[in-house]
């Protein structure tokens, strides 16, 4: 998978974590679901936030189509 650019993230005093994709707003998450978020961010941290915020795709959806196995 291609390395994905651009994303942080801010952790606010309310305990939610936003991430942001180019400088904006991409997701907020909150409660439970924020602690995990920072447990897995420090792995990989660009892929992690990618995955988080639904933008891991980006880039390969028109050479997928064009393959043999998916051309029908």
């Amino acid at each position: 998978m291609p390395e994905a650019h651009g994303f942080a993230y801010e952790e606010r005093a309310d305990g939610s974590v936003v991430i942001f994709h180019h400088g904006r707003p991409a997701t907020t998450v909150r409660g439970a679901r924020a602690g995990e978020f920072l447990a897995e961010v420090d792995d990989d941290p660009q892929g992690v936030m990618a995955r988080w915020t639904g933008n891991y795709r980006r880039g390969n959806e028109r050479t997928g189509k064009n393959h043999p196995r998916n051309r029908g």
